[in-house]
């Protein structure tokens, strides 16, 4: 088993633990940067994302935002698909961009001037979902787009995590769909797939017990903008 992509579902998956999005978001690029292919990155991640956001869907799924979610899927899954078709033929990196936008959105809880721009952009919530749906299809990175949008929603904290990991678990689905409906090769075997999924849920049902359990409302509102300040750097400096 390959200690450095064990280690890289530890982390990402106590990060998605919290948040509902993690797992796509920092262990593609950090696949990427070990030597791994796109799509052997995507053939361990995705499963793991879509078995974590499922578990916080069971226990929350009455507190999801239904018409939101519905957005997503009219105006964010075709493009997600086409351009994943597109992405498993050539590269494309947007991090820097996509890390500059997460900084600037994470300082809507301090500065008001930041916060009216960010009502204003998510007037068109349209536009922007179909983006997220661009962006995720070419880089594995739209889940920092999502965590965007409804952190500028002002949710509570399991509407918050419930939402973006229906959205997230969706994005997933499609993904996985897409590259088996094409044939795409993996060169990871599936048992080792197998065990880093077995990990990457054990790692939650920790991280629900002994961290997500013991969050506030009031302080998660906190900590969800400090992810979305830390996603930012790390992908501006990545």
């Amino acid at each position: 088993m390959p200690v450095d992509i064990l280690l890289t579902v530890i982390l990402t998956s106590a990060i998605q633990s919290v948040f509902g999005v993690g797992v796509l978001l920092f262990g593609t690029p950090l696949l990427l940067l070990l030597g791994y292919p796109f799509t052997d990155a995507l053939s361990v991640l995705l499963p793991i994302s879509i078995a974590i956001n499922s578990l916080q869907i069971l226990k929350h799924y009455h507190y999801i935002d239904s018409r939101f979610l519905k957005n997503v899927l009219i105006y964010t899954i075709p493009p997600v698909v086409v351009f994943l078709l597109l992405a498993t033929n050539s590269s494309l990196n947007l991090t820097v961009i996509i890390g500059l936008f997460l900084v600037f959105v994470a300082l809507k809880n301090f500065f008001p001037p930041v916060e009216q721009q960010i009502n204003r952009m998510t007037r068109y919530e349209k536009s922007y979902l179909f983006m997220m749906g661009l962006v995720h299809g070419l880089t594995n990175l739209g889940g920092a787009l999502l965590t965007a949008i409804v952190h500028g929603k002002n949710y509570d904290k399991n509407t918050t995590r419930a939402t973006v990991a229906i959205c997230y678990a969706t994005f997933a689905v499609f993904q996985l769909a897409t590259l088996l409906i094409i044939g795409t090769q993996f060169h990871l075997s599936w048992s080792e797939n197998a065990t880093f999924l077995q990990i990457g849920v054990i790692v939650f049902l920790l991280t629900e017990e002994l961290i997500y359990s013991k969050i506030d409302n009031n302080k998660y509102s906190k900590f969800f903008a400090a992810f979305l300040l830390a996603s930012g750097i790390l992908l501006i400096t990545k």
